[in-house]
């Protein structure tokens, strides 16, 4: 018995380097600080994408709503003038992720039906498209009972591209957030006419 603690106070001794605790902690944490921060950012970075998502999509079911409801049609102006209304409503939601200029566009088409509709199967136009494809984007409300599509693409730039997960385009720090309503509008002026 004697011997064997004896043994065991030489390796002890011979391994002094080893029965050292001290800074264990300090190398503990160099391991698992940037899994941790890593896993913190990408969580961050999924939940504000997301959030900026839902935004575009709650801006656009409204600008559907009012075109819907005939407001939009009833706004004074010409088209220029309804459709700058639109977009800065839009506008004004989605503002807070950075802004809408060169990042957003708004486009609103009629289809004759939904068989023409389901036939057109064009992407949307993003802000970064050539200023020719800009310049034709379509904004036309419809009148009663048309069928309306409105799809708004908004270019959100990413937080934090470096650390976690990258939830930007290959080869961009961007990623397009595209938001489609459709629907038929309601006949507004049958409506206007039973209130009266």
């Amino acid at each position: 018995m004697g011997l064997f603690k004896k043994n065991n106070k030489r390796l002890r001794r011979r391994l002094g380097i080893a029965s050292d605790r001290r800074g264990s902690t300090a190398v503990e944490f160099a391991i698992i600080a940037p899994i941790f921060l890593m896993m913190m950012f990408s969580t961050f970075e999924v939940g504000w994408f997301y959030f900026a998502n839902s935004a575009v999509d709650a801006s656009v079911s409204d600008a559907a709503r009012q075109i819907k409801t005939g407001q939009v049609q009833r706004w004074g102006g010409d088209d220029d003038d309804k459709l700058q209304v639109l977009y800065d409503s839009i506008c004004d939601v989605v503002k807070s992720f950075g802004g809408c200029e060169n990042r957003l566009t708004l486009e609103v088409n009629t289809y004759a039906s939904f068989t023409a509709l389901a036939a057109d199967n064009t992407p949307p136009t993003c802000a970064d498209a050539p200023p020719d494809d800009l310049a034709a984007i379509p904004f036309n409300p419809g009148g009663e009972l048309e069928i309306v599509r409105v799809r708004v693409c908004y270019i959100y730039n990413t937080i934090n591209p470096a650390i976690g997960i990258n939830m930007s385009e290959p080869g961009t720090n961007h990623r397009r957030l595209i938001s489609t309503v459709i629907f038929r509008n309601e006949p507004y002026e049958l409506n206007n006419k039973d209130e009266t």
